[in-house]
C-alpha cells in the first residue's frame, strides 16, 4: 500500500467507470471505493511536498499537444488482476517518465517503461478475475477522450487532486 504523501500522474477515464461496476458487482473488494477508472502514466510520481510550480511546469512540458483519443479494446487477467491495456496513451506515459528519470514506475516491478492500463480488479480470487473479466470483454471497445490529466496525493483520508494539467494544442 502506499504511504501518504505519494503522489500519481494519471488520466481519468469516465468512459470507463462502468467497467468498474461490473467488477464490484462481481466482487465488492476488487475496486477501491471512490477511486474513478484511471489510467497512471507514472505512479509513484514525486512526494507530494517537492510538487511545486517547477516539477509541474516540467510535467508540462512532456504532457503531448492536445487532447488523446483512445481505445481500451481488450482485457488482460492474470491471477487476482483484471486490466485493460490503453496504448493509446503509451506514447504520452512515456514522455513523462523520462522527463523524471530517477522516478521509476512501480517502484520497477515492471520495468522501466511498462504499458499503460485501467485496473478493473486487483486482489481477487481468480475466479472472480476470470469473470471479471469475461464480463467487461463484453462491454469492449470503449473510446476514451483524455483533455488533461492530474496530479493526485495520497492524505490520510484517500486520494487529493493537487494539480489539473489540460492538454492543449500548442501553436507552432
Amino acid at each position: 500500500m502506499p504511504g501518504t504523501g505519494t503522489t500519481a500522474v494519471l488520466a481519468l477515464l469516465p468512459e470507463a467507470d462502468p467497467l468498474l461496476e461490473l467488477a464490484a458487482g462481481v466482487d465488492a473488494r476488487a475496486v477501491r471505493p471512490g477511486v474513478p477508472a484511471h489510467a497512471a502514466l507514472l505512479y509513484p510520481w514525486l512526494a507530494a511536498d517537492r510538487v511545486d510550480e517547477p516539477a509541474l511546469r516540467r510535467l508540462r512540458e512532456a504532457l503531448p499537444p492536445g487532447r488523446v483519443r483512445a481505445g481500451l479494446t481488450a482485457v488482460e487477467h492474470e491471477g487476482g488482476f483484471v486490466g485493460v491495456p490503453l496504448p493509446g496513451l503509451g506514447a504520452a506515459a512515456t514522455a513523462v517518465r523520462a522527463a523524471f528519470p530517477e522516478q521509476v514506475p512501480y517502484g520497477g516491478r515492471f520495468g522501466t517503461d511498462p504499458p499503460v492500463h485501467v485496473t478493473v480488479a486487483l486482489g481477487v480470487a481468480p475466479e472472480a478475475a476470470a469473470g471479471i473479466a469475461r464480463r467487461v470483454a463484453t462491454r469492449l471497445p470503449v473510446t476514451v477522450e483524455i483533455a488533461a490529466l492530474h496530479v493526485v496525493a495520497l492524505g490520510p483520508t484517500g486520494w487529493r487532486r493537487l494539480a489539473e494539467l489540460p492538454l492543449v494544442r500548442r501553436d507552432a
